[in-house]
């Protein structure tokens, strides 16, 4: 498998069954620096997150932690979250689910148990953040998608999930700040939420 620097590696385009091609996930050996999903029906892997999207990452958990329903629990860890009936398979950048979600000795998580996911854009999966992954989170249920769209600088939050995708969607500028719905119900302040002065992406 030959790996890309700017552009996730799409495994082969032969077909497989998803349960198969969760499999082969579970057996690929993923670069250092690298996390795999699986993405219509591919499996992609896709840079890590820059050292200042950490600090982004950071401060999301930290402003949505006192908010969370009770017996959730909002993370960064690296986990995949499966989504059968849609053959997809994520780790999000960041994630809230209810603690009871974590009761279990495999590393593939019940995706339909997602109350929140945020994913910050990068120029190697932006296009999934923003398609793919919109149109999949919003069927699956998850009640609230944040985008954190790094390379144009905007904040975007989607709600009211239904077997069509997300219906209701609002967008600010980093700097300014952004209501997050139920079962949240608290607003997110992206004041911090840009590159270094020095950084380019």
């Amino acid at each position: 498998m030959t790996v890309m620097i700017e552009r996730p590696t799409i495994s082969s385009t032969e077909p497989h069954s998803f349960e198969a091609m969760l499999d082969d996930l579970d057996r690929l050996d993923v670069l250092d620096g690298y996390k795999a999903e699986i993405i219509r029906g591919s499996i992609v892997m896709s840079p890590w997150s820059k050292g200042y999207y950490t600090r982004v990452m950071n401060l999301v958990c930290k402003q949505l932690q006192r908010h969370l329903p009770d017996g959730h629990f909002i993370s960064q860890a690296p986990n995949l979250f499966v989504f059968p009936g849609l053959e997809r398979a994520y780790g999000p950048d960041i994630h809230a689910a209810h603690e009871q979600v974590l009761e279990t000795s495999s590393n593939r998580l019940d995706g339909e148990a997602l109350s929140f996911v945020a994913e910050l854009t990068s120029s190697a999966t932006r296009d999934d953040d923003l398609s793919d992954k919109v149109e999949t989170y919003g069927k699956a249920g998850v009640p609230v998608y944040l985008i954190l769209d790094m390379q144009e600088e905007k904040a975007t939050v989607l709600w009211a999930p239904t077997a069509e995708g997300y219906t209701a969607r609002l967008s600010k500028p980093f700097g300014e700040k952004l209501d997050i719905p139920a079962p949240f119900d608290c607003t997110l302040d992206t004041t911090e939420f840009q590159a270094p002065a020095a950084t380019q992406e």
